[in-house]
């Protein structure tokens, strides 16, 4: 008798599932609708692979497969043109396939870069540095231990990094950030919400206010 409903208890539990999750979607849907009301900015929650291939330079929207953004938001921060975004991407295949979750945050600061990474300094970024690849080394002990810095253009990562910037982002620890043409993006491991938006575009503009004024006229 057991084992005859036990197909049914399956798809009653799948069902109820797909219930909740499609609840919990239609609320942050909500959520996002009204913080973009509330603040002046776009929002369209349908997957966009154009939103992927736009930002592909930079490094986290190349990893993987199978890469969308949803849940996009565009508007103004500080003056600022501004954009947040979730990403999704695969990694392997079969069995071994695992699905990564992003927010993206970026604003554009009107001037192009060189490109610039700054990103917590982990085992494996440890581990390639062993290997030879390059992670910018500055006078703050405490700040190269905390964070791995790339960048072709070692002088503009040095000025990039000054004393006020460094003091920051050691108080914030955990920041991924990328810089590419304008396009200064903060990234974290998560899904979206409407609650991030606020602080990571808060963290944005700070960094922004940190850059100092001089590279901005060479």
């Amino acid at each position: 008798m057991l084992q005859s409903l036990l197909p049914v208890l399956i798809a009653l539990l799948v069902g109820v599932a797909i219930w909740f999750a499609w609840q919990a979607e239609k609320k942050r849907r909500a959520e996002f609708g009204a913080w973009a009301a509330e603040h002046g900015w776009r929002y369209h929650f349908r997957r966009d692979k154009h939103k992927v291939r736009q930002y592909g330079f930079l490094d986290r929207l190349q990893q993987g497969h199978s890469r969308v953004a949803s849940h996009r938001l565009e508007g103004e921060w500080q003056g600022m043109p501004a954009e947040a975004f979730q990403l999704k991407y695969v990694t392997g295949s079969g069995k071994n396939q695992q699905t990564h979750w992003w927010t993206v945050a970026l604003v554009r600061i009107g001037t192009p870069f060189p490109e610039l990474t700054i990103a917590p300094e982990n085992v494996l970024s440890r581990f390639g540095q062993a290997l030879g690849f390059d992670d910018i080394d500055f006078e703050s002990i405490e700040f190269s231990n905390a964070y791995a810095v790339r960048s072709r253009d070692k002088k503009f990562a040095y000025d990039f990094c000054n004393t006020a910037m460094m003091e920051y982002l050691l108080a914030h620890r955990g920041t991924t950030l990328e810089l590419e043409h304008d396009v200064l993006a903060l990234l974290a491991s998560k899904r979206l919400k409407a609650d991030d938006l606020r602080p990571m575009l808060g963290h944005l503009a700070a960094i922004r206010e940190r850059i100092p004024a001089y590279v901005f006229q060479d």
